[in-house]
């Protein structure tokens, strides 16, 4: 675990101040670059040590066998793993021919910033060798944002006492090796030289590397080159073989002097092209970095980030740690989906290895709210990769008897990835999340052309998985039986609550779409029969609960189910998964992670306030979080429902999970739902945004730590400024017409918001919600903000 307050406090920059070993690969992960189509772990430069190399391009996998000790039918077959791609990044140094390595010699000061509004990583340190000569180094990287296929380094070189001779190896190698699989199930498989070589050329500032998976067959190419600046008699020479292609610059410096070099990279793969068209991709985009140069790189990087910030930006004071937080988190949403074009949006995004780079259900129901609200062209791709999995998704239902698509568990490019049924395939509710996140992003963009092109269809598919999925009783309830909802820890129960209810609305937003498109909903074959279904089950949709105690049941049944003795439960048998049999977890009232509790969220009109109350203070007792997506739901409702304290602790949790690796597995990548988290358990929870009749509704109220909370919303055109303060809320429109309207509500009081003036109301007093309620014992939040602290 990083120690606390390992990254000094500031509201634009994450930064290092010095080297720790014990932590490098979390700060690997931290430091991560990304378009959503290239991402670079922050290695260093030089390559080693390193905590856990990586370069990725997004949907760049191989395939391999999934293991089973007794096989069943419709159990898939193979599994797809993010590959580790060519590495760009190195550049070695060798000082009067002792290679710069920071675990030798004297390192005299270190430093690495990651800066959120330049969107790079800069590095400055101070180097003794061994034999006692100084360098300074400092290199800045940056993954472009607006040149899709390219990232760029500059590195120089300042000799500090001298003269020195400097030798500069710059470097593209292909299969590294990579540290051992841990058991851990949330750890990647490790593929051993998975890359066969298919060519390799060298140039007097350059080369390129061409692979070619081994299974799968997808085509990679990496290609690098440089601009050298030295004050006096340089050398530059490539050489290559098929793994690594090595450019060598030498030169000698006197004091003061610097060597400075410019290295561009460019990436494209692909499972159709030719190798002389990935050759011929890769040097265009290298071109085309060229032809604007590193400044022109750097000013196009600021550019845009400064485009998202205006929109997406979050003011918080009181709380300096939530203020940094949530904009790194920001950041690294926008990294993994801001260029991902028609790809997915993994867990881990492309910051490291984690899950084997799949995509789960969270991309849908926790990432794509904050981009839908702030960067909606990334949402409009996202639902594009899930339309191209449709015949996957297709075919995967007609293998389990069903009929509609079902959607896989985890995924790269469709087709299921999960050998484990109960928390993979059991967990159909991601199909209604899929349609939810389509909801959501018509209904903020008003873009009716991707619903009628590919949103009906998604929406009609989804539709008749649950139709099919589920059946009426003999008293009409209909019921979805033998699912695993988001809480891991019950699987395989009937009418699990989360899922039931996201299904009902599924179904009804499938219904009022296909009236709307009647025309395209008949060449999809649906008849007014089908749609009147639809609704019928909708309205009949079974929703347990427990007259006796007056609580929701997560899943029919599950009040009753014998209590985990969590007062015998140890601190280090967490998380529970990977210490106990999920024979003995399913059976017991134990909840991995929010779901009932997310169900209030995402569907909190179907629940009044005092069954939310009561609900919360339940399965507050039951939840031990052993998933990262957990706390930021817990804020959310933990804000609706009167304890506003217990959300900021939460918020911290979820803010905090990779700044500080509270989970302690932020080395193979950041939780990028998580960090998502971070925007909802502020503007869902302290903001009280929701969004369940297609109209914006607020509910603001904050901590007693917050002293503001400011944040911005993209909404049918418009941008909707919502300031909060302890006793008032203004609203106020930006970039709009003077006739533009907003309709809102505030505290269930409607608002009309002009271009005009803002409107500022009065945040009601809070209702007195009674005890604080009680937590898993030792699973309190884990990061309390000290009462010493402002």
């Amino acid at each position: 675990m990083i120690r606390e307050r390992a990254y000094p406090v500031e509201p634009w920059h994450v930064r290092e101040t010095r080297l720790d070993m014990d932590v490098l690969a979390q700060s690997e992960s931290v430091f991560a670059l990304s378009n959503g189509h290239v991402g670079l772990r922050g290695n260093l430069d030089e390559g080693e040590p390193h905590g856990l190399p990586g370069t990725y391009l997004n949907s760049f996998y191989e395939l391999r066998p999934l293991p089973y000790a007794e096989a069943g039918f419709g159990f898939p077959e193979s599994g797809q793993t993010i590959v580790n791609v060519t590495n760009g990044k190195l550049i070695r140094l060798l000082v009067d021919d002792e290679p710069l390595d920071v675990r030798y010699g004297e390192l005299l000061a270190h430093e690495r910033v990651l800066d959120l509004r330049a969107g790079t990583l800069h590095r400055e340190l101070h180097w003794r060798s061994p034999a006692g000569r100084e360098v300074k180094v400092r290199s800045t990287r940056l993954v472009s944002f607006t040149q899709r296929a390219v990232a760029a380094i500059n590195y120089e070189v300042e000799a500090v006492d001298g003269p020195l001779r400097l030798i500069l190896q710059s470097e593209l190698v292909a299969n590294e090796t990579l540290p051992p699989q841990s058991r851990d199930p949330r750890v990647a498989a490790v593929l051993e030289s998975p890359l066969q070589a298919e060519e390799e050329l060298t140039t007097a500032d350059g080369g390129l590397l061409i692979h070619r998976t081994k299974v799968s067959g997808l085509r990679v190419a990496a290609a690098m080159e440089h601009e050298v600046y030295a004050p006096a008699r340089k050398t530059i020479q490539s050489e290559g073989y098929e793994d690594w292609v090595r450019t060598t610059i030498g030169c000698v410096l006197r004091p003061g002097e610097k060597l400075r070099v410019v290295k561009y990279l460019a990436y494209g793969w692909s499972s159709r092209r030719s190798l002389p068209a990935m050759r011929d991709q890769v040097k265009a985009a290298l071109t085309g970095a060229r032809l604007d140069g590193w400044d022109g790189l750097c000013r196009e990087q600021r550019e845009y980030l400064e485009n998202f910030w205006d929109v997406a930006d979050v003011v918080v004071e009181g709380d300096p740690e939530i203020q940094q937080a949530v904009r790194f988190g920001l950041f690294h949403v926008l990294q993994a989906g801001s260029r991902a074009e028609q790809r997915p949006i993994a867990a881990k995004g492309l910051t490291g290895p984690g899950y084997d780079g799949h995509a789960f259900w969270d991309t849908e129901m926790f990432v794509l709210p904050v981009l839908t609200y702030t960067h909606p062209p990334a949402v409009r791709d996202a639902l594009h990769w899930r339309y191209r999995t449709l015949a996957a998704a297709h075919e995967r239902a007609r293998t389990l008897n069903l009929e509609g698509a079902a959607f896989p568990w985890r995924t790269i490019e469709g087709p299921e990835s999960s050998g484990y049924w109960p928390a993979g395939t059991a967990a159909f509710h991601i199909a209604a999340g899929v349609a939810d996140a389509l909801r959501r992003y018509v209904q903020v963009t008003q873009d009716t052309d991707l619903e009628r092109e590919i949103g009906l269809e998604l929406l009609v598919e989804t539709a008749r998985l649950w139709r099919s999925l589920g059946h009426h009783d003999r008293h009409g309830q209909f019921h979805i039986d033998g699912v695993t909802g988001p809480d891991e820890y019950t699987a395989v129960k009937n009418d699990n609550i989360y899922t039931n209810l996201m299904a009902q609305r599924n179904l009804i937003t499938a219904a009022d779409a296909v009236s709307r498109y009647r025309d395209e909903a008949f060449h999809l074959g649906v008849t007014d029969e089908e749609a009147a279904a639809w609704r019928d089950a909708a309205a009949s949709m079974h929703v347990p609960y427990d007259e006796e105690i007056d609580v929701h049941e997560q899943v029919e049944g599950f009040t009753r189910l014998q209590e985990w003795d969590f007062g015998h439960t140890p601190p280090e048998k967490y998380p529970l998964l990977l210490h106990y049999p999920y024979f003995d977890l399913y059976r017991k009232q134990v909840v991995k992670q929010a779901d009932l509790v997310l169900a209030m969220h995402w569907r909190g009109d179907a629940f009044t306030p005092e069954q939310k109350l009561r609900n919360f203070l339940y399965y507050e007792r039951r939840t031990v979080r052993d998933s990262s997506l957990s706390a930021c739901t817990q804020a959310v409702l933990a804000a609706e429902v009167g304890h506003p304290e217990l959300a900021h602790v939460y918020l911290r949790e979820a803010a905090l999970m990779d700044l500080h690796d509270l989970n302690e597995n932020t080395r193979d990548g950041v939780h990028m739902a998580s960090l998502a988290g971070a925007w909802i358990a502020l503007v869902a929870g302290f903001g009280g945004l929701r969004d369940h009749d297609g109209n914006l509704s607020f509910a603001p109220r904050l901590s007693s730590r917050l002293e503001r909370l400011e944040f911005s919303l993209q909404w049918r055109g418009l941008r909707l400024r919502v300031d909060v303060r302890p006793h008032e809320t203004t609203y106020e429109l930006r970039h709009g017409d003077p006739g533009d309207v907003l309709e809102l509500r505030h505290h269930g009081e409607p608002v009309h918001v002009t271009c005009d003036e803002p409107v500022t109301m009065p945040v009601p007093s809070a209702e007195v919600a009674g005890p604080a309620p009680e937590q898993v014992p030792g699973r309190a939040p884990l990061l309390r903000l000290p009462e010493n602290e402002p």
